[in-house]
Formats: structure tokens, sequence, C-alpha cells
């Protein structure tokens, strides 16, 4: 059985307030494109289908032209609710939509239950994890002291326990939306933390043909059986190194996995710089990113005037601007309250502005932080002869 594996399509989700929704069109179209000329015969997709628990209604529209184009090509689609959907708005008719072979598992207590799918050589059995909050679930999985591991192994059991029930030679998938240990996070997942220690360990998954992933956005190979298949599309410059791709599994009777990626489509490349403002307006060899989304890192040690409207100058698609000046580190064992004594209210402050901006104040910004604590004094004055 061929399966396309895929997850966090996040829709709705814009890139640093550009709108992804045509790069997220784009993407259900090269979804339903692989589907239909590599002869997929199930399509799973583990979580995190919006981006957040009420989307916007283009998403919505989005997401609902992909159930009917999946529909339309016959093909089953199993599919889990994330960390950032509402499981119960995501599974509002599921019971409908099974009709046309679009299967949504979004309540803890079916993690037992599979959708069964078959192929000439017989079963495979499609179990579906839900994301599992455990102060939420522990109940439901009979769980005493609630955490990340505790509850998905318990739903493990589950599965486990009702893939004993099959014929011999079933063979079995699990949809899961958890941060398993030797997985590499990015900037743009939320954190899972509440509720105990995120990460869980593969063994969880052990007696399983295939553990299909969500959660974490980048592609990448927990073992031959465990994957993650990332985002389709980059939400963060911390994803600049990825490449974003779906899992292309091949099945075969025994359970033997194979697995190829396929490439999703890029809307524009990332690109992180780093230099002065003026090295990065003049450095050829930064040519290569005049059209890629850039987040500029400036190591001038003055803030520069009007940097980001400089940069755009150049970079177009400039999006992010970090200050990370280059300055001498502060002496090193020297606690803060060694730094300060001695030294007026005025000269902390103006130290500050030097910190903050790389140059103190001038002579004018001097005279209004003067001002300022004159005012202060004089209103402290009069409130305690007041008293």
């Amino acid at each position: 059985m061929r399966l396309l594996h895929t997850s966090d399509w996040h829709l709705g989700r814009a890139f640093h307030r550009v709108s992804m929704l045509g790069a997220q069109a784009e993407f259900i179209g090269r979804l339903v494109a692989t589907v239909r000329e590599r002869d997929v015969d199930a399509v799973v997709v583990s979580g995190d289908v919006y981006d957040r628990a009420v989307p916007p209604l283009a998403a919505v529209e989005l997401f609902d032209d992909a159930l009917h184009r999946l529909a339309d090509l016959g093909v089953p689609t199993v599919m889990i609710s994330g960390n950032h959907d509402s499981a119960r708005r995501l599974g509002v008719g599921a019971g409908l939509i099974r009709r046309a072979g679009i299967h949504l598992r979004t309540d803890p207590s079916h993690c037992g239950t599979p959708v069964v799918l078959s192929d000439e050589h017989g079963d495979v059995a499609f179990y579906g994890l839900p994301y599992l909050e455990p102060a939420l679930v522990r109940d439901e999985l009979g769980v005493e002291k609630a955490g990340h591991e505790a509850v998905l192994a318990a739903a493990m059991d589950r599965v486990r326990a009702d893939l004993a029930t099959r014929p011999g030679g079933t063979r079995s998938v699990v949809l899961a939306h958890a941060f398993v240990t030797g997985g590499q996070a990015s900037d743009s997942e939320r954190d899972i933390t509440v509720g105990g220690v995120a990460a869980v360990p593969a063994a969880v998954f052990d007696g399983v043909d295939y553990a299909a992933l969500g959660h974490l956005h980048g592609c990448q190979t927990i073992t031959d059986r465990v994957r993650y298949s990332g985002s389709p599309l980059a939400y963060s410059f911390s994803e600049a190194g990825h490449r974003k791709s779906m899992w292309l599994v091949d099945l075969d009777a025994d359970g033997t996995v194979t697995a190829e990626r396929v490439d999703c489509p890029v809307p524009r490349p990332l690109a992180r710089i780093r230099g002065t403002l003026e090295q990065l307006l003049a450095d050829p060899g930064l040519t290569r990113h005049e059209q890629s989304w850039v987040e500029a890192t400036l190591t001038d040690p003055v803030r520069p005037a009007e940097p980001m409207a400089r940069l755009t100058v150049r970079f177009p698609h400039a999006l992010s601007l970090v200050f990370d000046p280059d300055r001498a580190p502060d002496e090193p064992g020297v606690s803060y309250a060694r730094r300060l004594a001695g030294r007026s209210d005025q000269q902390i402050a103006e130290d500050f502005v030097a910190h903050v901006r790389g140059a103190g104040p001038d002579e004018h910004e001097r005279t209004v932080l003067r001002d300022a604590f004159d005012a202060v004094r004089a209103e402290r004055t009069l409130t305690e002869v007041a008293r």
C-alpha cells in the first residue's frame, strides 16, 4: 500500500504578516497532483490542519476545497487534530464526511478503533491519535500521573490491544501529533511542555509498522518506521535550511517500509544574512538573496538611521530586522550591584541608553533625562511633606 504522509498545514497562518494562503493553496494542488500521478492508495495528515482553533473563513474554504478534491479522487484520507486545531470543531460532521472516504480522528476515546483499508496483500489498520493534552485526556486514558509519555503510551496500549485481535498479517499505521525524542524543533512550533516533559521516546510506537508523525516542522527520520513529514511551508526563519516535502511511503506485504521525499512548492526562498548595514548593502555575495524573504541581523555598534527602509532598497522582501551589535563584552565577574555602585540615577539612565542604542544620549537628551529625574524627586518630596 502506498501512503502519502503530510502534516502541519497550518491553514490561515501568515509569515511575518505576509499571507500564506496562496502558497497553501498551491501546496494543496501539489498534494492532489501527487496522489493522482503517483498512484497513492491513502493520504495521512498528522495534525495541525489549521493554525488556530478558530480559523479565518478563507482557511476553512481552502480546507473544504482540499477535502472535495481528495474525495473526488476516490483516495481515502485519514486525518487527526493537532495542538493548534480545535478538535471539536475539526471533528464536526466526521460521520458524514467518512462516507466520502475522509476519516477525521479527533476524539481520544477512539484511539484504539482503526480505519481499516485493504489492498491485494490484506488489511492495513490506521490508528489516529489526535494531539493528547495530558491534563485533558488522563481520565479518558486511565492515566494516574499526567504527562505526555504516559498518555501516549496508554493510547498505544489500546492500539496494540486492538491490533492483537486482528487477523495475522494485518499491517498497521499510527498517526500521532507529538514531540518524539531525537526530533529537531524549530521556532515555529507551539510549545507543548505544559502537562509534563514534552518529549516522548520513539519506542512508544513499537509494535506498529509505520508511525506518521506531526508537530515538528522539519522533515526528519527518527527511525525507518517513525518519521516526521514536517510542514509543507516554512513558517519561521529558523526553517531557512529546511527542504519542505511529504513522505511517499510504500508499505509492503510483510510491513517493510520504504520512503521517498516528494518536494513541496517553495513560494519564495528564505535567507538569513548578517553584518553591518553597509556590508549588507554592498556585498556582491548576497545578490542571490535579493528576491528572497530576508531576515537581516545588523552588527553595527550604533543603530543606523532608517535601517529597514535602506535595506529594502536592495532586498525588497526583507521581513525581519534583528540588532546584535559588535561591542566589547561587559567586564566578567562584576556583579550588577557593583557596576551601579556610586553612580547617580542620571548616569545609570545614560548608560542604559548607550547599551540599548550603541551610543550615549546627546546634550538635549541628557537635559530631558535630568528634567525627568528632577520632576520625580519633586513629586516624591511633595508626597512626603503631605504625609
